[in-house]
């Protein structure tokens, strides 16, 4: 499962670098990174389904709301319901 969420983000990215404007670039740069510390975690735990993706990046999201403010924190939000959906396509 972890193999499809990273193959997921790798296409995402890819399409975002070749398509995408300068925040959708840092949206996409900030997200990878918060993804790769998940995926990371997800490694160690025996659920590694959607429902505890996300349950960890609603954590994530939680300290970029910390650190970011409130437009570049909209744009990583976004760029994660973009991320989420390409993962959910992948799936089924």
């Amino acid at each position: 499962m972890l193999e499809q969420y990273d193959a997921a983000m790798e296409s995402w990215i890819e399409e975002t670098v070749s398509t995408g404007d300068d925040d959708a670039l840092f949206a996409s740069g900030y997200l990878q990174g918060h993804v790769a510390v998940v995926l990371s975690e997800l490694e160690v735990e025996p659920e590694q389904d959607l429902n505890a993706l996300d349950a960890k990046m609603v954590n994530c999201l939680a300290l970029a709301n910390d650190e970011l403010n409130d437009i570049d924190y909209a744009l990583v939000e976004n760029a994660w319901q973009q991320l989420r959906s390409r993962i959910v396509t992948q799936l089924s």
